[in-house]
């Protein structure tokens, strides 16, 4: 019988599948690529090599204010690899460049102190001028329209410097089609009310605005026009597996690198779904993805994929920051009928975008496709009032998901890492 290997925050849990009810596992080939290089000479050998672009130092010279952005404590981005190394690149150029490493936040709360000494090193956070951006802040810039219309207003930090250059790394996402790249602008160092206008009905709901999918995604388009108008000159971003290490690099130009990138991962993190199960089992792949139940539901998207119209979603995610996002919670404890919310949503004008009205749109259409079996370390009753069945253990909530169906053998779709997956109906 498979014995796998579930992620769940900084450990994993195993669990054993009967033999005669185990479907398929879904794992990304990318897990198992070896590159032959350590993870710095992967890096390295990009910066060396960027794609579109001269290299960093090149572009450094002359320039005096220079701003990093850096991803938050929601991004397992192997910020102490690529950090000093762009560093040491830029300063090679403009030895005396003020540099300032702004946190591309997003809407997300604010990385603690903690976190980023945890992220970064002590010693960077000793060294470095490290600045959180804040979406809400009235120091902001407005930089004209996106091509959807909404008004673009960016971090005033980035738009005063000399060189914006950006680190980051490229796995799937549920709507963007792949993170990284231009994300480090739009979301990441954008005004509130540009990312909800980005983040609207039309667009979530649009065929191309899915896993894997740039071209003619709305929601691309407008990111790669804000990157661009804001100026980002260079990004290094970086493919890792399982065990969060780097397995290639790309630098350069924010568009074209990073295209590079979601090749390779594109050739790697595609599977088949070999039919559909009755239960899909899966994971935000561990920690630092699984800590609020916000995130979790770009896990469940591989698994709603994966498992049949009416089946059982079995998601883990420890979720030990509880809901993460409180107008998500809010949405689902104060709404009850999916149909009416949905409708609610589609008819809400892009400009009135609710916050964290996008998540809860994806997770509603994961909701009316199957029911949510929940393991966390959250409140059982926050996981009720989200509309989930909350669970403990593997083992329960299989039981729990044969109650649902009314079957002791539903079959099993193993997913151990749902977001590092693009799952091929």
């Amino acid at each position: 019988m498979p014995v796998i290997e579930f992620p769940y925050g900084k450990e994993t849990l195993p669990f054993t599948i009967p033999e005669n009810r185990f479907k398929t596992e879904l794992v990304s080939r990318m897990h198992y690529y070896r590159a032959g290089k350590s993870q710095e000479d992967l890096v390295r050998d990009a910066l060396a090599a960027p794609i579109g672009t001269p290299r960093l130092s090149v572009m450094a010279e002359g320039k005096k204010r220079v701003v990093f952005l850096a991803s938050d404590h929601t991004r397992p981005v192997p910020s102490r690899i690529i950090v000093p190394l762009m560093l040491s690149e830029i300063r090679k150029g403009s030895p005396d460049a003020d540099i300032t490493i702004l946190i591309a936040t997003g809407c997300h709360r604010d990385t603690t102190r903690e976190e980023l000494e945890a992220k970064f090193g002590s010693a960077l956070m000793r060294d470095e001028k490290v600045v959180l951006h804040n979406c809400d802040s009235p120091e902001m810039v407005y930089l004209g329209k996106l091509p959807s219309g909404g008004g673009l207003v960016i971090n005033r930090l980035a738009m005063e410097a000399d060189l914006l250059v950006a680190e980051g790394f490229i796995e799937p996402h549920f709507f963007a089609g792949f993170s990284g790249g231009r994300k480090s602008v739009l979301p990441g160092i954008a005004g509130r009310k540009t990312v909800v206008y980005n983040h609207n009905a039309e667009f979530i709901a649009h065929p191309k605005a899915r896993t894997g999918i740039l071209d003619g995604n709305p929601i691309h388009i407008d990111m790669l026009y804000a990157a661009r108008t804001a100026r980002l000159a260079f990004i290094c971003n970086v493919v890792i597996n399982s065990q969060k290490e780097v397995i290639y690099a790309s630098a350069g130009d924010c568009d074209l690198a990073h295209r590079d990138g979601a090749d390779f991962l594109s050739g790697k993190c595609q599977v088949e779904a070999g039919g559909k199960a009755d239960i899909a089992i899966v994971t935000n792949g561990g920690y630092p993805l699984d800590q609020n139940i916000y995130q979790a539901v770009k896990g469940m998207t591989a698994a709603e994929a994966a498992v049949k119209k009416g089946g059982v979603i079995i998601m883990l995610a420890k979720s030990n920051d509880g809901h993460g996002a409180p107008e998500f919670y809010k949405t689902f404890a104060e709404e009850k009928n999916l149909d009416r919310m949905l409708d609610t949503f589609m008819k809400t004008p892009k400009e009135n975008t609710r916050v964290d009205q996008w998540q809860s749109q994806i997770f509603a259409r994961v909701l009316k496709h199957a029911s949510v079996i929940y393991i966390s370390d959250a409140p059982d009753e926050m996981v009720r009032d989200l509309h989930m069945t909350p669970a403990h253990s593997i083992d329960e909530a299989v039981k729990i998901a044969g109650r649902m169906l009314g079957a002791d053998n539903a079959s099993i779709t193993a997913i151990p890492d749902g977001v590092s997956v693009m799952v091929k109906e």
